[in-house]
């Protein structure tokens, strides 16, 4: 069993920064592929960002690549996800999931997610 708690959340104007953390129980952490993922109210989640085991992989979608970096330090069992940029539309809950795999990849679909965190909300000013 996993449990995951994100942090960092916060309400922030438009072009600026804020770093979330998502800390990990249990010693497997290293073997999780790491994800986030957003929903803003009436909307459906979404992906944002994948880490895989070591992460030289990750993945990330369009709408926040070159703006959003994620992470991981496994020593920490802890994901990060450094926002810069942040726009209005980036204003959502955001969560922190853990997928076990028998190999090194990343994940975009959240139904292949063992492990979900309560969130974090992430407010954008304009």
């Amino acid at each position: 069993q996993v449990q995951l708690v994100e942090s960092g959340g916060g309400l922030v104007q438009a072009g600026g920064s804020l770093r979330l953390s998502c800390a990990a129980s249990g010693r497997t952490f290293s073997r999780y592929v790491m994800g986030w993922f957003r929903q803003a109210p009436g909307q459906e989640r979404e992906f944002v960002a994948a880490i895989s085991w070591t992460g030289v992989i990750t993945d990330y979608a369009d709408s926040v690549k070159g703006r959003f970096t994620i992470s991981r330090d496994n020593a920490k069992n802890t994901v990060y996800l450094q926002m810069n940029s942040l726009k209005p539309e980036d204003t959502a809950r955001y969560y922190c999931a853990g997928a076990g795999t028998f190999y090194e990849a990343v994940l975009r679909s959240g139904s292949r997610y063992d492990y979900w965190g309560q969130g974090t909300q992430v407010t954008v000013s304009s």
